[in-house]
């Protein structure tokens, strides 16, 4: 009977004993790193978006294509749109007056990602329309950095007001 009542504590101790967890946070430090990191966006703070990234030869970019993307291809797209744009903008994906949503996830292998759901939004300078994009951004860290990032949106209408603003400009 003791070796019964052994037995099922031991099997009830290690069920308790959860291996296969992913710890998702809202509040943590390296959420509010990427909401920081958005604010240095908005501003065009391109020294402040350096803060967080890795050095170039170890960041791995992917802006919304199977190819990986230098560091430097989204500093220019980042001076592109605040060329070609005004009041650009991080909504709230559903159209709520509450801030984007942010989520970091420590998974069982040990990568963590911050991942990041909103409405990119801004009126181009050019034609006058406003442009509104969902987007879905995933940062994934090491040692504080961010090492790696996917960008995934449909680039379309952007694209367009990126090249009209440059057509204007010759």
């Amino acid at each position: 009977m003791k070796k019964i009542l052994l037995l099922f504590i031991t099997v009830i101790a290690l069920g308790c004993n959860q291996t296969n967890v992913t710890i998702v946070e809202f509040e943590d430090e390296k959420s509010n790193a990427i909401r920081g990191h958005y604010q240095h966006y908005l501003n065009n703070d391109i020294d402040g978006l350096k803060k967080l990234w890795a050095d170039d030869d170890k960041i791995v970019l992917w802006l919304g294509s199977v190819n990986q993307s230098p560091l430097s291809e989204l500093i220019e797209l980042i001076g592109a749109q605040h060329a070609a744009f005004d009041n650009i903008q991080l909504l709230n994906i559903q159209g709520l007056e509450e801030p984007i949503y942010v989520e970091t996830k420590t998974y069982q292998s040990g990568q963590t990602w911050t991942n990041t759901w909103f409405k990119w939004s801004a009126t181009g300078k050019t034609s006058g329309n406003l442009i509104e994009v969902p987007a879905h951004l995933s940062f994934r860290w090491e040692n504080g950095e961010i090492v790696e990032e996917v960008h995934l949106f449909d680039p379309a209408l952007m694209k367009e007001e990126l090249e009209l603003f440059a057509s204007s400009q010759q």
